[in-house]
């Protein structure tokens, strides 16, 4: 799963990056393995995506979220 197939509200953990396609930028932003994304708004296509990266907020286009491999984040309900 990638960062490309989540919807609005979901998350995940990083779990591997394509480091060598990736803008050295994302990095910087704290997008590295181990680190929770969640999806915060979906432009129309889905094109670009924004995202909270570890309390980073960062725009990115869908070619370069299929390129962030994620373990989702279940949502736990039982409240």
């Amino acid at each position: 799963m990638t960062v490309a197939d989540l919807k609005r509200g979901e998350k995940g953990i990083i779990k591997d990056i394509s480091a060598d396609v990736i803008p050295m930028k994302l990095f910087e932003m704290g997008c590295l393995p181990g680190n929770e994304v969640e999806v915060i708004q979906l432009a129309p296509f889905h094109d670009p995506m924004y995202l909270n990266i570890n309390g980073s907020f960062l725009a990115i286009r869908k070619e370069t979220a299929i390129l962030i491999e994620i373990d989702k984040l279940e949502v736990n309900h039982s409240l």
